[in-house]
């Protein structure tokens, strides 16, 4: 038997409870791990609170990330105690994820620890920091450079916007930070954010092409706010879009595209394959400022995570939650 957060629905009623779980329930795969840490993102809230249908078969563990050791592996490439990490590919909505003491999964889910994090470090990085990861690599793809003029990073205090922050500072380019809690300039300059916009700012119907003004982005948004960012960028600037905290329309123009030459790279974490997360994970590792990676990290226990769900989307979280699930 195992802890773990299991979310069920009977009769159109959705329940999460943690409770004690069969090793016997576990879903089918290669490779059984010993979960030490986990995290919390928007899509596990999402999915703890009900709040929107990403759970798409029950009962299931919740944790579209975690990070453990090999207990059982009948895959060639991971040996009983390595350390492996996963985001994305579906676990916490069609199967179980990481929100628990075990998990069992393909092994071609899984990749090895990336030297020199730790498994709890991995996991304060997590699907929203390797998220960020493609993002910059999508801008430098694109041929965004920093003296080109400066990067938005728009929800900037979140667990994807802080990781941007703080790799597109270190790696020299001025970042405009945008965020809805003023609360957070601190925090945001501290990350090492040149300027902070209210979003109040990008979320109004705005004109179809605006005033110039950044030569790249990275977009947690969508909606409104997605259509103004895209109606700023300059000459052929990139805008990066993987998130819809604002909603998943989008009321924009062509304008932006046809006009000013601007490219929209969509960002896809998910199902990104093996060779893009090992570059992300590289480059976390050498752009990431680890003494930076301990101000975004919030640690909570397992039993906290129902709570804590549902301050994340009312907007009262900030940097990376990090869930404690079998530490040592």
């Amino acid at each position: 038997m195992f802890r773990g957060l299991l979310i069920d629905k009977q009769d159109g009623q959705q329940t999460a409870s943690v409770q004690q779980l069969s090793e016997s329930s576990l879903p089918e795969g290669e490779v059984t791990v010993r979960v030490a840490w986990s995290t919390l993102n928007y899509k596990d809230a999402l999915a703890i609170t009900g709040r929107s249908p990403v759970v798409r078969r029950f009962p299931m563990v919740p944790g579209i990330d975690f990070a453990g050791t090999v207990e059982a592996s009948a895959d060639p490439a991971f040996a009983i105690g390595d350390p492996v990490v996963l985001n994305g590919w579906g676990v916490g909505e069609v199967h179980w994820g990481g929100l628990a003491e075990r998990a069992r999964v393909p092994g071609k889910w899984l990749i090895p620890l990336q030297s020199p994090f730790t498994l709890r470090q991995a996991m304060g990085i997590g699907t929203a920091g390797y998220t960020a990861a493609l993002c910059v690599l999508a801008l430098e793809r694109h041929g965004v450079t920093p003296d080109q003029g400066p990067v938005v990073v728009t929800g900037a205090a979140g667990g994807v916007g802080s990781v941007a922050v703080a790799m597109l500072s270190k790696l020299g380019y001025e970042v405009a930070a945008v965020t809805g809690r003023p609360q957070e300039a601190d925090f945001l300059s501290a990350l090492g954010a040149r300027q902070i916009i209210d979003r109040a700012e990008l979320s109004k119907p705005g004109k179809p092409l605006d005033k110039e003004r950044w030569a790249g982005a990275v977009d947690v948004a969508g909606g409104q706010l997605l259509a103004n960012v895209c109606a700023a960028m300059r000459y052929r600037g990139v805008v990066t879009a993987c998130g819809l905290a604002a909603g998943m329309s989008w009321p924009a123009s062509v304008a932006p595209f046809i006009l000013r030459g601007v490219t929209l790279a969509g960002i896809d974490s998910v199902m990104a394959p093996v060779d893009e997360r090992l570059q992300a994970w590289r480059r976390l590792a050498q752009d990431l400022d680890h003494d930076l990676l301990e101000r975004l990290i919030r640690e909570i226990d397992l039993d906290d995570a129902i709570g804590v769900a549902a301050d994340l989307l009312e907007g009262h979280v900030r940097g990376r939650v990090v869930v404690r699930v079998d530490a040592p």
